[in-house]
């Protein structure tokens, strides 16, 4: 099983770290940019709280508060992954004028950060609360339920098909395990599905680079 979940784990962080560098290259449009700068967040962000999960499989050292900080830095910058969707719906688009839409996005991504940043959480410890992960995640899944109201919505522009499906589901492994897997380890494997999801993102980011950025940017 650590064979397969690292060698997982580091394949998808290859892929999302150099496509994401490949797509802010090739960018053609402002949108094609926010994609690419979100797909190399996803991979960094990531890489803080999977790399030590990695090592924690083959050194022996106890990497509890490593990987605790890595899971705060991460779900700080999936906040912020969050926000770039937004912006990247909104980049030439009637929602663009939506104040009211902004402002709720940006406050609920400000709630979830802080709470986040909290020392209640206690990420650091070997039994981080329970509860706080509860408080935390309310505003980070309303952020969520907003974003992907919007991308379906929008499932007919572009390549967006089934970007809502894929916000979906990596939403629901993720609570899945946020929820379940403090009580039933095995469920801490729906990490692999949400990230399958995450991949299947950046797929639809660099098929928008490659088939509409250059009609969008002549429209």
């Amino acid at each position: 099983m650590k064979y397969g979940e690292s060698s997982f784990d580091i394949l998808y962080l290859v892929f999302a770290i150099v496509f994401g560098l490949l797509i802010i290259i090739k960018h053609k449009d402002n949108k094609s940019l926010l994609m690419g700068i979100a797909t190399l967040l996803l991979g960094c962000g990531d890489a803080f709280h999977l790399i030590p999960r990695v090592l924690n499989y083959f050194i022996d050292k106890d990497f509890t508060s490593i990987l605790g900080i890595g899971k705060l830095i991460t779900s700080i910058t999936m906040t912020i992954f969050y926000v770039l969707l937004y912006h990247i719906l909104i980049s030439k688009d009637k929602l663009n004028d939506n104040k009211i839409l902004t402002v709720s996005v940006y406050t609920l991504s400000i709630i979830r950060i802080v709470l986040c940043l909290l020392p209640q959480n206690g990420w650091a410890m070997q039994e981080p609360s329970y509860l706080w992960g509860i408080i935390r995640n309310i505003p980070f899944v309303i952020l969520g339920t907003i974003i992907v109201t919007l991308f379906y919505i929008q499932r007919k522009q572009y390549n967006y098909k089934f970007m809502w499906i894929y916000i979906t589901l990596s939403f629901v492994f993720y609570l899945i395990v946020v929820f379940g897997a403090s009580f039933v380890s095995i469920l801490g494997m729906f990490m692999l599905p949400k990230t399958i999801c995450y991949i299947l993102m950046i797929i639809t980011f660099y098929n928008y680079l490659t088939k509409y950025s250059t009609y969008d940017t002549q429209k």
